[in-house]
């Protein structure tokens, strides 16, 4: 509706909060609420209610909607995340109509007029029509009135954010210079120094193992933990205690023979002319007459099929295996290709037959007659899906059961596992960050079993759902508390650890060294590994940090040399052998690369002002409300 803003598409990407001004929503006069409906936030001293953040949340909904059609997740609005920025929106744009009024900036009648005159959707006959105008917004569910207060309130806005989204300004000297350091290429070798090369001469003193456990005595805490002892009572294991008979096997059986059935399979190979549905005629008669030509050659040396498949057949998928389609069943082929098939004899070939997608000469090579499997060999199925049957219809009320056995006679497991024929099962030392077993590892789960209920008065577990049909009661057998290991204990892990730091300064003084020397024009005998070229924009699997350092290095003498810590603990050292200008790009792609630079001020510029102006108010968001 308001295509009017499409000429003011910078601002619009900018700050896309002006599309969804919630005064534009509900007028200006809602900035009046009494507040007794609730509210979310206060903008200095000025309420936003909660039914102007549900209208927006909805509006938002249904934008997400109409952007994502079918591939919508209504999953992915049930979070705070996007009621905070939808409520964020809200509070920047009070705090926008704020500054437009402060400023003194306003719109005239005549803007308002000019602004909705050239708005199209309101035009018949290339000018502006006061009934397509009333039309038009009451289908939209507007009155006049209403739709003008929108209009001018995006005016209003729009003439405080003019100032950044129209007169942005970056010169050439600095368009001219990012372009180039977007565009310019080093070729450059690198070096690793790696700490594992010096882990073997490295034996740390006892002084200093002594003093790291000291400092880092909060790292060897074994956590608390505990040995519990479980019951499980789910469908499956209620249901591996339902007798089923033979005949109730097989008379499942007898009733739902399609369910172990095979249905015939065909094979066949076939040459398509590619022809589409919507070809001109003269095109569809040319495919055809080049098929009925292939088609002759077939009849009259069938031993060529696959030959002539692999020659002129347009299908890519299977030209190149002589037209193979493999097995398939009925529903798989479009109809008039499939009717044919399914009518063929072995080693029978025919066409040509027409289809949407042009003209097939098809052979039938193989067929795989249909089958029903015998009793002996879906016994076991029958018999599984039989028993969950009756257990899902008795699950509800074992539960339940379950639930009061544990709980009724809480100072054993044993009354339950010999009720529901249940085995008991132990864990050895968990804490309450064990993820096995994984019928324990649930938080509602760990949280009973580390309960003073049940360590202190060693009381079962209530009977927790774990996951669908799936109850678990637990009974701690042991715990111990938290406890800090000794020096002993952890004396070779503390070894190892100090040997890795230690070798990874000894990699990154030995880095820095050569360095000096290098770049001090001591002979170079590094062994480099293969030179690349490199970019800002094709960093060819560089991190930043090295990306940097090579276009920060002084290449006034080549080779030039630098060098970076690196995130595996040692040191990069680079060669910087070639320096290669960019091409000298053409007017055209210099203005667009020019204006990019300015949008993305510009955004940065009004993304400081919005946070300048958050700080002058006083925003007070009820995060309980919403």
């Amino acid at each position: 509706m308001f295509n009017f803003v499409n000429r003011k598409k910078r601002i619009v990407q900018i700050v896309l909060l002006l599309a969804v001004l919630p005064f534009m929503f509900w007028g200006v006069q809602s900035y009046r609420s009494d507040g007794q409906e609730g509210y979310v936030a206060i903008v200095d001293g000025e309420e936003i209610p909660r039914r102007e953040f549900e209208q927006a949340l909805r509006d938002h909904q249904a934008r997400l909607r109409a952007m994502f059609g079918g591939n919508f997740d209504s999953a992915m609005l049930d979070s705070y995340e996007v009621r905070d920025s939808v409520l964020e929106r809200l509070i920047q744009q009070r705090l926008l109509f704020r500054e437009a009024i402060s400023n003194g900036f306003t719109v005239l009648d005549s803007q308002l007029v000019n602004e909705i005159s050239q708005i199209p959707e309101f035009h018949l006959d290339n000018k502006f029509s006061k009934k397509q105008y009333e039309s038009f917004l009451r289908n939209e569910g507007l009155s006049p009135v209403t739709f003008e207060s929108r209009v001018r309130q995006e005016l209003l806005l729009r003439q405080l954010l003019d100032g950044y989204s129209e007169y942005g300004f970056v010169s050439d000297a600095v368009a001219n210079k990012v372009i180039y350091l977007s565009e310019v290429q080093r070729e450059i070798s690198q070096a690793q120094i790696k700490p594992e090369d010096y882990m073997s001469q490295i034996e740390p003193a006892e002084d200093e193992i002594k003093a790291y456990y000291d400092e880092h005595q909060s790292e060897f805490f074994l956590p608390e933990r505990v040995r519990v002892a479980y019951l499980v009572l789910s469908l499956k294991s209620l249901a591996e205690n339902e007798p089923v008979s033979d005949e109730a096997v097989q008379t499942y059986y007898d009733e739902h023979q399609i369910e172990f059935g095979q249905p015939e399979e065909r094979r066949a190979s076939h040459i398509l002319i590619a022809a589409a549905a919507t070809a001109e005629e003269g095109e569809k008669q040319l495919a055809r007459e080049k098929a009925e030509n292939i088609l002759e050659q077939v009849l009259q040396d069938p031993e060529r099929f696959a030959e002539l498949a692999e020659e002129y057949s347009d299908d890519p998928g299977s030209s190149s295996r002589g037209g193979d389609l493999g097995f398939f069943g009925r529903g798989v082929m479009v109809k008039a290709f499939e009717d044919e098939i399914f009518q063929m004899q072995p080693d029978e070939i025919r066409g040509l037959v027409e289809t949407d997608f042009g003209f097939h000469i098809i052979q039938l090579t193989e067929v795989k007659e249909a089958k029903t499997a015998d009793l002996a060999d879906v016994k076991e199925q029958i018999e599984e899906k039989l028993k969950l049957q009756m257990a899902s219809d008795i699950f509800g009320e074992a539960a339940e059961d379950f639930s009061n056995t544990v709980y009724e006679q809480s100072d054993s497991l044993s009354p339950a596992a010999e009720k529901f024929e249940l085995k008991i099962q132990e864990t050895d030392w968990i804490n309450r960050n064990s993820n096995e077993p994984s019928v324990l590892a649930d938080p509602s789960m760990m949280n009973a079993i580390f309960s003073d209920e049940a360590i202190v008065d060693k009381r079962n577990t209530e009977a927790i759902e774990v996951m669908p049909d799936t109850l678990v009661s637990a009974r701690v057998l042991e715990h111990r508390q938290a406890t800090a290991q000794s020096l002993s204990v952890v004396y070779d892990e503390i070894v190892e650890r100090l040997k890795l730091q230690l070798s990874e300064k000894r990699a990154v003084a030995e880095g820095r060294a050569l360095l000096a020397d290098l770049q001090d024009g001591t002979e170079d005998t590094v062994d480099w590994g293969e030179p690349k070229q490199v970019s800002y924009m094709q960093p060819s699997g560089l991190s930043q940090e090295v990306l940097r350092a090579v276009f920060q290095a002084d290449v006034d003498s080549l080779p030039a040399y630098t060098g970076v810590e690196n995130t595996q603990g040692g040191f990069s050292l680079i060669r910087i052998s070639q320096v290669i200008n960019p091409e000298t790009l053409d007017q055209e792609k210099r203005k667009n690369f020019a204006e990019q630079l300015q949008q993305m001020r510009t955004q940065e510029e009004i993304s400081a002002y919005l946070d300048g102006i958050r700080s002058r108010y006083d925003v007070t968001i009820r995060r309980d409300s919403y």
